[in-house]
């Protein structure tokens, strides 16, 4: 059954997600990707839509995705059998328990546990998804990570447009131009204390690069 799984998240993604990315949502690069080219390693990025996800795992080669584990909360993708198959096998979730929900768990120790199997993971500072384009105070979780797994590097990828095509709420997808501009990996050994203030620099720098008219 593991190998089945493993065959439908790789066509899923290969046949369905890559294509939609490429050719519906019309994905632009704003400069040279810098992407890990294996695990550990984690992804940070803004939220704005669940297209979110899929277009940070498109942008990773197909012959990796098998590390890929976006970190999600449990309560809402394993709320019934389906939708937690769906996310456990073909998304590939690791799922965690959001603060307040279950006291024992231990998020930051969950992730830390993955990665020092070699994945790689998909983590939005933010929390939830905000409003479409616009960032929210990043929270401390990504810095607990980051000071956990010292040496393990986070990729900044900041995207502008799918906050349109899928916005927080909506069920109806748009197409929309997703612009994505990538950063130099940081380390928390290489920031230490200064580590969330130089994230939110770089997102901040990141979001700046983007020349485009701003939304109303």
């Amino acid at each position: 059954m593991k190998y089945i799984n493993l065959a439908l998240r790789w066509l899923f993604f290969a046949v369905i997600i890559k294509p939609i990315v490429k050719i519906v949502i019309g994905l632009r690069y704003q400069n040279q990707p810098i992407l890990p080219k294996g695990g550990p390693a984690i992804l940070i990025a803004n939220h704005n839509s669940h297209l979110d996800t899929m277009v940070l795992i498109s942008l990773l080669p197909l012959k990796i995705l098998h590390k890929v584990q976006p970190v999600a909360a449990a309560d809402y993708f394993l709320k019934n059998k389906f939708m937690a198959w769906f996310a456990l096998n073909i998304i590939g979730i690791l799922p965690i328990e959001r603060q307040g929900k279950d006291k024992t768990a231990d998020p930051v120790g969950q992730c830390a546990a993955a990665l020092g199997m070699g994945k790689i993971l998909i983590f939005f500072p933010e929390g939830s998804r905000g409003e479409p384009e616009k960032m929210t105070d990043l929270k401390y979780g990504v810095v607990k990570l980051a000071e956990r797994c010292p040496t393990v590097p986070l990729y900044p990828i900041y995207m502008h447009g799918l906050g349109k095509a899928l916005p927080k709420g909506d069920a109806l997808f748009v197409p929309f131009f997703c612009d994505v501009v990538f950063s130099e990996p940081m380390t928390y050994e290489a920031n230490g204390e200064n580590f969330y203030d130089n994230v939110k620099v770089r997102f901040a720098e990141l979001q700046d690069s983007i020349k485009l008219p701003k939304w109303d």
